[in-house]
C-alpha cells in the first residue's frame, strides 16, 4: 500500500490555486481582519470562521472542471428562479422585507445564488448560440436576466438586485451587444424615469432625495451619509491610526464592520490607505481581465469576465455610497466588510476564475 506523503498532500491542496489571485485576495483578507478588528473586535473570531469556510468553498470550485458548470447552468438558474418564487409567495419577513426561504432544515437567501447562476447561465446561453447570434437572441437574454432581478428588487432587496443585473448585463454586453441597442435603452430609461421613480418604494425614494441634500434630514435619514462623509474626508493623508478613529470608535458611523467599513478605513489609514485597497482591487480586476482573455472558448470568456466586473461593481458601488455619491443600497465592501454569505459568494467567483485558468489547456478551442 502507497502511503501518502505530504507533498502528494500539499499538491492536492495548491493544485487548483492561481498564485496572483490567491496573494490578492489574501491581502484583501488581512485588511478585512484589521478592519473588524477595529471595528467590531468581538465580531473576529466569526470572520476567521466565514473566511475558513470562503477558502474551503473556493478550493471545491477551484477543482471543479469548467465543463461542469457549464453542465449546471440551467437546473442551477431554474432552481434559484424556482427559490425566488418561493420567496415571492412563502418568505420569511424581516425588517420589512421579504428576502429569505424556511426549507424546514435551513435557512436560504436565493438572491445570493443568483449572482452566480446568472452570468452562469447567460455564458452557456451565448455558447450555444455564438455559431449566428441575432437580435432575438439578445432578447431571449435579457428576459433571462429580468426575471430574476424583478423578483429580487420585488422583496425589495435593491443592492441585490443591481449586482444581479450587473452580472447578467456584462454577460450580454461582452457577447457582442450593438451600441445601437444599447444607447436606446439609455435613451428609454431616461425617458421612462418619472415610471422608474413612480415604482421605488418609499425608503428608496428617501435614499435618492437623501443622496442629493442630506443637511436637509442631519439627524434622520441624511444621519448615515454625513457621518460617513466626515469620516472620510477626516482621515487626510495618513489616518488617525489602527483603532483611533473617532467616528468609528464612538459609534457616529453606522454599520461600520459591514456596509460602511470603507469609511472606517478612511478614517483610520486616510488616503494612503484607500491607494493601497484601490490598488489591490485593482491588481483583482487585472488578474481577471488576464484569465478572461486567455480562456480558450466563449463560455469561459464570458463567465470569467462577468466574475471579473462583478468584483468591479462591489467596490465601485460600495465605495460610492459611502462616500455620498451614489443612494445607499446596502453592497458590502468585497472581501473587507464583515459577514458570511457575500463572502462565500465572493471566493465562489474566486474559485471560478481558478478553474477557468487552470483548465485552460485542456478545452480544445
Amino acid at each position: 500500500m502507497n502511503r501518502w506523503h505530504p507533498r502528494q498532500l500539499w499538491f492536492w491542496l495548491m493544485a487548483p490555486i492561481d498564485v496572483p489571485l490567491m496573494l490578492v485576495t489574501g491581502l484583501l483578507l488581512l485588511v478585512a481582519l484589521a478592519m473588524v478588528a477595529s471595528a467590531a473586535p468581538e465580531r473576529i473570531g466569526n470572520q476567521v470562521f466565514n473566511m475558513s469556510v470562503a477558502l474551503v468553498v473556493m478550493r471545491i470550485v477551484a477543482q471543479t472542471p469548467p465543463q461542469r458548470l457549464m453542465h449546471l447552468a440551467l437546473p442551477v438558474y431554474v432552481g434559484g428562479l424556482l427559490l425566488l418564487i418561493g420567496v415571492a409567495l412563502f418568505g420569511d419577513i424581516s425588517k420589512g422585507a421579504r428576502r429569505w426561504l424556511n426549507l424546514g432544515f435551513m435557512r436560504v437567501q436565493p438572491s445570493e445564488i443568483m449572482k452566480i447562476a446568472m452570468p452562469l447561465m447567460l455564458a452557456w446561453y451565448f455558447q450555444r448560440h455564438e455559431a449566428l447570434l441575432r437580435l432575438r437572441d439578445y432578447a431571449i437574454a435579457a428576459i433571462i436576466l429580468l426575471l430574476p432581478t424583478a423578483l429580487i428588487a420585488r422583496q425589495p432587496d435593491l443592492g441585490t438586485a443591481i449586482l444581479v443585473f450587473a452580472a447578467g448585463f456584462y454577460v450580454i454586453f461582452l457577447a457582442g451587444l450593438p451600441w445601437k441597442v444599447i444607447i436606446g435603452m439609455t435613451v428609454a430609461a431616461i425617458g421612462g424615469a418619472p415610471l422608474i421613480w413612480g415604482a421605488l418604494h418609499d425608503y428608496q425614494r428617501a435614499r435618492i432625495l437623501t443622496l442629493l441634500d442630506p443637511e436637509k434630514d442631519p439627524l434622520g435619514k441624511g444621519f448615515h451619509i454625513i457621518q460617513s462623509t466626515i469620516a472620510i474626508g477626516s482621515g487626510g493623508i495618513l489616518g488617525k491610526g489602527w483603532g483611533q478613529g473617532t467616528q468609528a470608535q464612538l459609534e457616529f458611523i453606522p454599520e461600520r464592520h459591514t456596509d460602511f467599513i470603507f469609511s472606517v478605513l478612511s478614517e483610520e489609514f486616510g488616503l494612503l490607505g484607500n491607494t493601497v485597497l484601490l490598488g489591490l482591487y485593482s491588481l483583482l480586476v487585472g488578474r481577471g481581465v488576464m484569465i478572461a482573455v486567455n480562456a480558450p472558448n466563449s463560455f469561459m470568456r464570458l463567465f470569467a469576465g462577468a466574475i471579473t466586473l462583478i468584483f468591479f461593481t462591489y467596490a465601485f458601488v460600495n465605495m460610492g455610497m459611502v462616500s455620498g455619491i451614489l443612494p445607499v443600497v446596502g453592497v458590502p465592501l468585497p472581501f473587507v466588510s464583515y459577514g458570511g454569505t457575500s463572502l462565500v459568494t465572493l471566493f465562489v467567483g474566486i474559485g471560478i476564475l481558478m478553474s477557468i485558468h487552470r483548465h485552460r489547456m485542456l478545452v480544445q478551442k
